[in-house]
């Protein structure tokens, strides 16, 4: 059986695109427990709130894809669960009607039930090869959060750490332990 390559645009335009990733031109569905959902709505409403006081940028949902910026890989759209675009590369400040032909400046991944370690590991070296400035992988089973940074340093932060925005957004910062309330 010939598995039918996509290309992104293909994606964009299907129904249902938005439940998709695409990976080397093959859908796959993204797939989030209700806990991993919220966790990523969490982290979302405290960003946006941050940033939308401080005019830095916008801050995106997982239905918003990136492609384009994925040299290494051109049949590529990923989703971060969460993502921030500072507003210095917007064009006119204003969101695309489709997917982004940029990297993110931040990508937030929120482990899901069914993510393999290897399928995180993917999405963050996409992210970085891509030139993403910093990846926050938080776990809802640990209560952690990993955080990647474009020069391949990371740091693991527990529960009652706080993650912050680094120069990606400076002044931001967030006590993990208040995402799982």
């Amino acid at each position: 059986m010939t598995t039918m390559l996509m290309e992104p645009e293909e994606l964009e335009r299907m129904p249902d695109g938005d439940h998709y990733e695409l990976i080397d031109g093959i859908p796959v569905e993204k797939i989030m427990g209700a806990k991993s959902d919220e966790l990523s709505l969490a982290i979302g409403s405290i960003l946006r709130d941050f940033v939308l006081e401080k005019q830095l940028g916008r801050v995106y949902g997982s239905s918003t894809g990136y492609r384009g910026c994925f040299p290494h890989r051109p049949r590529m759209l990923r989703k971060p669960d969460v993502s921030f675009v500072q507003i210095s590369r917007l064009p006119d400040g204003v969101s695309p009607d489709g997917d982004f032909l940029i990297a993110p400046d931040l990508a937030v991944e929120v482990v899901s039930p069914n993510d393999t370690y290897e399928e995180v590991e993917e999405k963050i070296n996409d992210y970085l090869k891509a030139g993403v400035k910093l990846i926050w992988v938080i776990s809802p089973h640990s209560k952690t959060a990993m955080v990647h940074r474009l020069d391949g340093s990371c740091a693991r932060v527990n529960v009652d750490g706080s993650i912050s925005g680094e120069i990606v957004l400076p002044g931001f910062t967030c006590k993990v332990a208040e995402l799982f309330v």
